[in-house]
Protein backbone atom coordinates (compact mmCIF):
# COMPACT_ATOMS: atom_id res chain seq x y z
CA UNK A 1 0.00 0.00 0.00
CA UNK A 2 2.61 2.42 0.83
CA UNK A 3 4.77 1.33 -2.17
CA UNK A 4 1.64 2.57 -4.27
CA UNK A 5 0.99 5.74 -2.33
CA UNK A 6 4.75 6.38 -3.19
CA UNK A 7 4.21 5.68 -6.68
CA UNK A 8 1.41 8.38 -7.26
CA UNK A 9 3.49 10.79 -5.06
CA UNK A 10 6.23 10.00 -7.59
CA UNK A 11 3.74 10.85 -10.34
CA UNK A 12 2.22 14.17 -9.24
CA UNK A 13 5.61 15.69 -8.80
CA UNK A 14 6.95 14.29 -11.89
CA UNK A 15 4.02 15.77 -13.34
CA UNK A 16 4.27 19.03 -11.84
CA UNK A 17 7.93 19.18 -12.77
CA UNK A 18 7.18 17.98 -16.32
CA UNK A 19 10.17 15.82 -16.40
CA UNK A 20 7.54 13.05 -18.05
CA UNK A 21 5.61 15.59 -19.81
CA UNK A 22 6.22 16.14 -23.92
CA UNK A 23 5.40 19.49 -24.26
CA UNK A 24 8.16 21.08 -21.25
CA UNK A 25 10.81 17.84 -22.98
CA UNK A 26 13.00 20.99 -23.82
CA UNK A 27 14.80 23.08 -21.39
CA UNK A 28 13.16 25.91 -20.28
CA UNK A 29 13.97 28.94 -22.44
CA UNK A 30 15.68 32.21 -21.20
CA UNK A 31 12.84 34.00 -20.24
CA UNK A 32 11.60 31.00 -17.96
CA UNK A 33 14.87 30.57 -16.69
CA UNK A 34 14.26 33.97 -15.37
CA UNK A 35 11.30 33.60 -13.99
CA UNK A 36 12.63 31.01 -11.93
CA UNK A 37 15.79 32.86 -10.91
CA UNK A 38 13.32 35.15 -9.79
CA UNK A 39 10.79 33.58 -7.56
CA UNK A 40 12.86 31.08 -6.70
CA UNK A 41 15.88 32.63 -5.40
CA UNK A 42 14.27 33.28 -2.09
CA UNK A 43 14.29 29.60 -1.06
CA UNK A 44 17.59 28.43 -1.82
CA UNK A 45 18.56 28.27 1.67
CA UNK A 46 16.30 24.96 1.72
CA UNK A 47 18.68 22.69 0.03
CA UNK A 48 20.17 19.43 2.03
CA UNK A 49 23.22 20.65 4.00
CA UNK A 50 26.15 19.20 2.69
CA UNK A 51 27.22 16.83 5.07
CA UNK A 52 25.23 14.31 3.37
CA UNK A 53 25.56 10.39 4.66
CA UNK A 54 27.69 8.30 2.68
CA UNK A 55 25.35 6.73 0.17
CA UNK A 56 25.99 5.58 -3.28
CA UNK A 57 25.81 8.02 -6.22
CA UNK A 58 22.98 6.45 -8.21
CA UNK A 59 21.17 6.98 -4.74
CA UNK A 60 20.84 10.09 -4.11
CA UNK A 61 17.76 11.26 -6.17
CA UNK A 62 16.07 8.56 -5.18
CA UNK A 63 16.61 9.59 -1.10
CA UNK A 64 15.27 12.98 -2.54
CA UNK A 65 12.40 12.17 -3.99
CA UNK A 66 11.12 9.09 -0.93
CA UNK A 67 13.06 9.82 2.32
CA UNK A 68 13.55 13.53 2.89
CA UNK A 69 10.45 15.41 0.83
CA UNK A 70 8.20 15.69 3.88
CA UNK A 71 5.75 17.48 2.03
CA UNK A 72 3.91 16.91 -1.13
CA UNK A 73 2.43 19.13 -3.32
CA UNK A 74 -1.20 18.68 -4.98
CA UNK A 75 -1.84 17.51 -8.36
CA UNK A 76 -0.70 19.45 -11.51
CA UNK A 77 -4.67 20.07 -12.31
CA UNK A 78 -5.53 20.64 -9.22
CA UNK A 79 -3.47 23.35 -8.75
CA UNK A 80 -4.22 24.92 -11.94
CA UNK A 81 -7.94 25.20 -10.68
CA UNK A 82 -6.91 26.90 -7.48
CA UNK A 83 -4.42 29.38 -9.27
CA UNK A 84 -4.17 31.21 -12.13
CA UNK A 85 -0.81 29.81 -13.87
CA UNK A 86 -0.90 27.57 -17.30
CA UNK A 87 0.45 24.47 -16.88
CA UNK A 88 3.67 25.01 -17.93
CA UNK A 89 4.05 28.14 -15.70
CA UNK A 90 3.39 25.54 -12.87
CA UNK A 91 6.04 23.09 -13.77
CA UNK A 92 8.59 25.82 -14.45
CA UNK A 93 8.09 27.34 -11.13
CA UNK A 94 7.14 23.73 -8.81
CA UNK A 95 10.60 22.18 -10.96
CA UNK A 96 12.69 25.09 -9.32
CA UNK A 97 11.33 24.88 -5.89
CA UNK A 98 11.79 21.51 -5.71
CA UNK A 99 15.64 21.52 -6.81
CA UNK A 100 16.01 24.73 -4.54
CA UNK A 101 14.19 23.25 -1.40
CA UNK A 102 14.13 18.99 -1.23
CA UNK A 103 11.97 18.97 1.85
CA UNK A 104 8.74 20.61 0.15
CA UNK A 105 8.91 23.39 2.59
CA UNK A 106 10.23 26.40 3.75
CA UNK A 107 10.38 27.57 7.41
CA UNK A 108 10.89 31.14 8.21
CA UNK A 109 14.09 31.29 9.55
CA UNK A 110 15.19 30.20 6.08
CA UNK A 111 12.85 32.73 4.55
CA UNK A 112 14.50 35.57 6.61
CA UNK A 113 18.26 34.39 5.88
CA UNK A 114 17.48 34.32 1.81
CA UNK A 115 15.39 38.14 2.44
CA UNK A 116 18.43 39.13 3.83
CA UNK A 117 20.82 38.73 0.72
CA UNK A 118 18.70 41.50 -0.55
CA UNK A 119 18.92 44.04 1.60
CA UNK A 120 22.18 43.96 2.67
CA UNK A 121 22.48 47.17 3.87
CA UNK A 122 20.07 46.64 6.36
CA UNK A 123 18.16 44.70 8.43
CA UNK A 124 15.39 42.80 6.75
CA UNK A 125 14.02 40.34 9.37
CA UNK A 126 10.91 41.80 10.76
CA UNK A 127 9.64 42.95 7.41
CA UNK A 128 10.66 39.04 6.24
CA UNK A 129 8.64 38.16 9.24
CA UNK A 130 5.59 39.75 8.18
CA UNK A 131 5.71 38.97 4.50
CA UNK A 132 6.31 35.29 5.27
CA UNK A 133 3.14 35.30 8.03
CA UNK A 134 1.67 36.55 4.61
CA UNK A 135 2.13 33.61 2.46
CA UNK A 136 1.42 31.34 5.38
CA UNK A 137 -2.04 31.67 5.27
CA UNK A 138 -2.93 28.27 7.78
CA UNK A 139 -0.25 29.57 10.22
CA UNK A 140 1.58 26.47 10.65
CA UNK A 141 4.56 27.83 10.75
CA UNK A 142 5.30 26.48 6.94
CA UNK A 143 5.60 27.97 3.44
CA UNK A 144 4.91 24.74 0.85
CA UNK A 145 4.41 25.33 -2.66
CA UNK A 146 0.77 25.70 -2.42
CA UNK A 147 1.22 28.50 -0.48
CA UNK A 148 3.45 29.82 -2.82
CA UNK A 149 1.64 29.63 -5.86
CA UNK A 150 -1.65 30.69 -3.80
CA UNK A 151 0.52 34.21 -3.19
CA UNK A 152 2.17 34.67 -6.68
CA UNK A 153 -1.59 33.56 -8.29
CA UNK A 154 -2.92 37.03 -6.28
CA UNK A 155 0.01 39.09 -6.58
CA UNK A 156 0.59 38.80 -10.72
CA UNK A 157 -2.59 37.65 -11.75
CA UNK A 158 -5.21 38.25 -9.52
CA UNK A 159 -7.54 41.42 -9.77
CA UNK A 160 -7.14 44.66 -8.37
CA UNK A 161 -9.33 43.57 -5.44
CA UNK A 162 -7.92 40.66 -4.76
CA UNK A 163 -4.21 42.28 -4.76
CA UNK A 164 -5.31 44.89 -2.15
CA UNK A 165 -6.80 42.32 0.02
CA UNK A 166 -3.62 40.45 -0.01
CA UNK A 167 -1.41 44.13 0.88
CA UNK A 168 -4.30 44.57 3.86
CA UNK A 169 -4.06 41.45 4.72
CA UNK A 170 0.11 41.94 5.29
CA UNK A 171 -0.56 45.09 7.06
CA UNK A 172 -2.98 43.68 9.56
CA UNK A 173 -0.76 41.88 11.80
CA UNK A 174 -3.03 40.50 14.05
CA UNK A 175 -5.49 39.49 11.57
CA UNK A 176 -8.44 41.15 13.41
CA UNK A 177 -9.88 42.95 10.19
CA UNK A 178 -8.51 46.40 10.91
CA UNK A 179 -5.13 48.14 10.50
CA UNK A 180 -4.36 49.60 13.81
CA UNK A 181 -1.62 53.00 13.98
CA UNK A 182 0.55 50.81 15.88
CA UNK A 183 0.63 47.89 13.01
CA UNK A 184 1.20 50.36 11.02
CA UNK A 185 4.08 51.83 12.84
CA UNK A 186 5.35 48.40 12.89
CA UNK A 187 5.41 47.63 9.14
CA UNK A 188 7.09 51.23 8.44
CA UNK A 189 9.49 51.01 10.84
CA UNK A 190 10.53 47.63 9.33
CA UNK A 191 10.57 48.90 5.77
CA UNK A 192 12.76 51.79 7.18
CA UNK A 193 15.07 49.06 9.22
CA UNK A 194 14.99 46.75 5.93
CA UNK A 195 16.41 49.88 3.74
CA UNK A 196 19.51 50.79 6.12
CA UNK A 197 21.01 53.68 7.69
CA UNK A 198 22.92 54.91 4.57
CA UNK A 199 20.18 55.59 2.09
CA UNK A 200 20.61 59.16 0.06
CA UNK A 201 18.98 61.57 1.31
CA UNK A 202 19.57 59.86 4.72
CA UNK A 203 16.24 58.70 6.41
CA UNK A 204 14.75 60.93 9.20
CA UNK A 205 14.06 58.98 12.62
CA UNK A 206 10.43 60.86 12.11
CA UNK A 207 9.90 59.72 8.97
CA UNK A 208 8.21 56.13 10.02
CA UNK A 209 5.48 57.96 12.28
CA UNK A 210 4.81 60.74 9.21
CA UNK A 211 3.99 58.17 6.87
CA UNK A 212 1.46 56.69 9.17
CA UNK A 213 -0.07 59.63 10.04
CA UNK A 214 -0.55 60.32 6.48
CA UNK A 215 -1.81 56.57 5.84
CA UNK A 216 -4.62 57.43 8.41
CA UNK A 217 -5.28 60.80 7.32
CA UNK A 218 -5.68 59.02 3.66
CA UNK A 219 -7.03 55.92 4.57
CA UNK A 220 -9.29 56.23 8.27
CA UNK A 221 -12.76 57.77 6.06
CA UNK A 222 -14.58 57.99 9.68
CA UNK A 223 -11.68 58.93 11.95
CA UNK A 224 -12.39 56.40 14.55
CA UNK A 225 -8.33 55.32 14.87
CA UNK A 226 -8.13 52.24 12.64
CA UNK A 227 -8.16 51.40 8.43
CA UNK A 228 -11.02 48.55 7.36
CA UNK A 229 -10.95 46.75 4.91
CA UNK A 230 -13.05 48.81 3.07
CA UNK A 231 -11.68 52.24 3.80
CA UNK A 232 -8.36 50.86 2.50
CA UNK A 233 -9.86 49.32 -0.85
CA UNK A 234 -11.97 52.29 -1.35
CA UNK A 235 -9.01 54.50 -0.50
CA UNK A 236 -6.31 52.90 -2.91
CA UNK A 237 -8.76 52.84 -5.88
CA UNK A 238 -8.84 56.16 -6.01
CA UNK A 239 -5.10 56.80 -5.04
CA UNK A 240 -3.63 57.02 -9.08
CA UNK A 241 -0.28 55.96 -7.86
CA UNK A 242 -1.12 53.07 -5.85
CA UNK A 243 -3.48 51.87 -9.04
CA UNK A 244 -0.50 52.44 -11.23
CA UNK A 245 1.56 50.26 -9.03
CA UNK A 246 -0.52 47.39 -8.91
CA UNK A 247 -0.57 47.42 -12.72
CA UNK A 248 2.99 46.45 -12.75
CA UNK A 249 2.96 43.28 -11.66
CA UNK A 250 0.32 42.22 -14.98
CA UNK A 251 3.44 41.42 -17.01
CA UNK A 252 5.66 40.25 -14.33
CA UNK A 253 4.94 36.57 -16.26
Amino acid sequence: MRGKERKESLSDSRDLDGSYDQLTSNPPGHAKKALKQRFLKLLSCCRQPKSIPSVSENSIEDEFELSTVCHRPEGLDQLQQQSKFTRKELQVLYRGFKNECPSGIVNEDSFKQIYSQFFPQGDSSTYATFLFNAFDTDHDGSVSFEDFVAGLSIILRGTIDDRLNWAFNLYDLNKDGCITKEEMLDIMKSIYDMMGKYTYPAMRDEAPQEHVENFFQKMDRNKDGVVTIEEFIESCQKDENIMNSMKFFDNVI
